[in-house]
């Protein structure tokens, strides 16, 4: 099945290039086309798109809190944002992925990158940009007050496995090849370790590793 997108950035041009970008693939199809974060939430609403590619910054509603809005929402948050920016800030960075963004592109990254974020989301995992990965984890590896949520009960030995390995940015499919489990194995862990966690997507899943300990 082809992947559904919805592409939300101020600037006709932008819009214009990640269309073209899309509609090179065979398994991507646009179904639509947001200039500001309101629109964008619209579409979202009305479309149910697999993934929507978001800009930051956008009049009337930022890209952020769209994606916020979009992640909290029961219509909506099965659809996957990936934030595809051209300033690499690190409020942006936090702020995406704390709203519930899967992804964090830089526009600069290249064509390449932006459709294996698109894949990536769709899969269940997910892809940032290099230079925001080293940063982010840096961050996330430092001693300091925690971030995220403790654990509602114990990971089990498995569960620990699963988490170590989203960690180090492994994808559903290299999850369940390296502990010889069926994919379906992989979503139902995933899904027990999310409600232990609070945690909203393997981004978080992969913060609260680095910051008990668990990725040196």
């Amino acid at each position: 099945m082809s992947i559904r997108v919805v592409i939300a950035d101020d600037q006709a041009m932008i819009r214009t290039g990640f269309r073209l970008i899309m509609e090179a693939q065979e398994d991507i199809t646009v179904v639509g086309e947001a200039a500001d974060g309101v629109e964008a939430l619209t579409l979202v609403r009305e479309l149910r798109p697999d993934v929507c590619l978001m800009d930051v910054r956008m009049p009337g509603l930022d890209g952020i809190d769209a994606t916020r809005r979009i992640a909290a929402e029961p219509g909506t948050r099965d659809t996957k944002v990936v934030v595809v920016t051209t300033f690499d800030l690190d409020e942006y960075v936090y702020g995406a992925l704390r709203a519930g963004a899967v992804g964090f592109v830089l526009k600069k990254s290249g064509p390449r990158v932006l459709v294996d974020a698109v894949r990536a989301a769709v899969d269940g995992a997910a892809l940032l940009s290099p230079t925001v990965t080293v940063r982010l984890l840096d961050a996330f590896a430092r001693p300091g007050p925690d971030r995220t949520p403790e654990l509602i009960e114990p990971l089990t030995p498995r569960e620990r496995e699963v988490v170590l390995l989203v960690a180090r940015g492994a994808t559903n499919t290299e999850i369940a090849e390296g502990l010889f489990i069926s994919m379906g194995t992989v979503k139902s862990h995933l899904t027990r370790i999310q409600q232990k966690l609070s945690a909203r997507n393997r981004v978080e899943i992969a913060a609260w590793a680095w910051e008990h300990g668990l990725v040196a």
